[in-house]
């Protein structure tokens, strides 16, 4: 099945709903536990709920550097990250996390980062739930892909299966997921870095279907509605 090995300037993208900043706080969380030296920069400028930025407290705990807007701008949906981004890119950690917004709207911002990228190694990883809207076939997600790539001017190197109904997910529905994820792979000749799966899954599944390796996914994003029901 392998191991996560993510080093160097990774990117988070996909499109709204897909997870993929869960994904990203989640990717800091194994890699640091696995003795990397990781950073992360909040880019969503897109989703006001589930964001880093929303997680920071905990990522500061488990020693991970946050990139972050000041204090007063820390809910203001605007591009002020560049110039701290930019440098962490310039000098980048063991593993540098970027986390994109949704859609090709929230990569927007990437593109202005261009001259930064220039001569660096960057993975840009798509990560895909096939439970969400216009990512349930291949075709739709090599179409959300060529949208992110044209204005992110980046080109997707890995991709990422987080296949879920956040507490409905059923050890099928991964399955599914890494079907497609494989199949999309096959047709858009890019690799699948690993797929994801809810700590409290991990015992039902048969780990030995997985040809790639499988992050476990502890929720740290909680919506304002959901936090008010607790």
């Amino acid at each position: 099945m392998g191991k996560i090995e993510l080093k160097g300037i990774v990117i988070i993208v996909g499109n709204y709903g897909s997870g993929k900043t869960e994904t990203a706080v989640n990717l800091a969380f194994h890699r640091k536990a696995a003795g990397v030296d990781v950073r992360m920069a909040d880019l969503d400028l897109v989703n006001p709920y589930f964001r880093t930025r929303e997680a920071r407290h905990i990522l500061f705990e488990k020693g991970i550097q946050v990139v972050l807007p000041e204090e007063k701008y820390m809910n203001a949906d605007l591009p002020i990250l560049a110039p701290q981004v930019a440098g962490l890119i310039r000098n980048p950690a063991e593993l540098t996390i970027l986390d994109a917004g949704g859609d090709d709207t929230g990569t927007t911002v990437l593109a202005a980062l261009a001259d930064s990228f220039v001569g660096r190694d960057v993975n840009l990883i798509q990560v895909v739930n096939p439970l969400r809207p216009f990512t349930e076939t291949v075709e739709g997600c090599m179409r959300i892909q060529e949208e992110i790539e044209a204005s992110s001017k980046l080109k997707v190197t890995g991709l990422v299966s987080n296949a879920n109904l956040i507490d409905e997910t059923t050890p099928d529905i991964i399955y599914k997921g890494y079907e497609l994820i494989q199949e999309l792979s096959h047709q858009a000749g890019i690799r699948v870095e690993f797929i994801t799966a809810h700590e409290k899954l991990l015992p039902g599944l048969d780990l030995s279907r997985f040809d790639t390796p499988v992050l476990p996914i502890l929720r740290q994003l909680v919506p304002p509605w959901k936090k008010q029901g607790l």
